[in-house]
């Protein structure tokens, strides 16, 4: 045992954080207990973390719910991970599975209910959204650590949406937890980041409505930041068809995509037969 002890103590000493994967590892207890409160884990809960690094997080959560499944895609972390909770992983409390989260398939969750708690890394942020967000086996909530800009994004802070907003907001409720300071992190990035939880995620909203028609609007709809809606729209409608919509909406001809909101969307994926 202490041979193994020294080994762990011996790799939490020498590893470097991948840039390429984007690794900033948490060392804030007070962060982490803000994530775990934010969570609102009970023991029944499925737990899906996303990258645990060095396990800070994943002590927190295994604390908490009945089962973690910590996806990893760095090799030697991975390695760590198994010797640092050996114990939880034969009791099959935590399930560690080395992979890209990109590839993940969900076969470790499947059938079950589940939430995403991470700390995410900066440049796989939308990717990793959209995908449980758009995936047929969604979290029921998700509460993540992302840089605090996209954070303000999500959940339109400035009264301004965006595509990234508007997004996540057709499928839950998202809501600013709190900052994160870079000086939280090792090592630490170059800006801050924040908690941010989207809650009650369904396809509720989107009963009757294409998504697939959603998203082709939503994304006309910003292609040309400078241009009113109307105008940006008619890349991919009649004039005539949007002149009804907008008139049905109450939606001025001078309104631009940043100012229109979530629910006159809905209404204006219809524009797509």
């Amino acid at each position: 045992m202490a041979t193994i002890n020294n080994a762990i103590f011996h790799y939490r000493m020498i590893h470097r954080a991948k840039k390429s994967l984007g690794q900033n590892f948490l060392k804030s207890q007070r962060a982490l207990s803000q994530i775990v409160m934010a969570a609102d884990i009970v023991s029944t809960d499925t737990i899906l973390e996303i990258g645990p690094g060095k396990g800070a997080l994943t002590e927190r959560l295994l604390e908490k719910a009945g089962k973690v499944v910590a996806v990893e895609k760095d090799r030697e972390l991975v390695a760590y991970l198994h010797e640092k909770f050996a114990k939880e992983i034969t009791e099959k409390k935590l399930v560690l599975i080395e992979d890209d989260i990109l590839e993940f398939k969900n076969d470790a969750i499947v059938g079950t209910r589940y939430k995403i708690v991470a700390n995410i890394p900066y440049n796989i942020t939308g990717a990793i959204i959209r995908k449980f967000m758009e995936t047929k086996q969604q979290p029921g909530e998700m509460v993540l650590l992302v840089q605090k800009e996209v954070a303000e994004r999500i959940v339109a802070r400035d009264g301004k949406e965006s595509i990234l907003s508007l997004s996540v907001k057709a499928y839950g409720m998202p809501k600013y937890i709190a900052k994160v300071p870079a000086r939280d992190f090792s090592p630490a990035p170059k800006v801050d980041s924040a908690i941010i939880a989207i809650k009650n995620i369904s396809r509720d909203q989107l009963q009757g409505i294409s998504e697939k028609s959603f998203f082709e609007v939503l994304r006309a709809g910003f292609a040309h930041k400078r241009k009113v809606l109307i105008k940006n729209l008619e890349a991919i409608a009649a004039r005539d068809s949007i002149n009804m919509q907008f008139k049905s909406l109450g939606l001025s001809e001078k309104i631009r995509a940043e100012d229109v909101p979530l629910e006159k969307w809905l209404s204006l994926s219809s524009l797509i037969k």
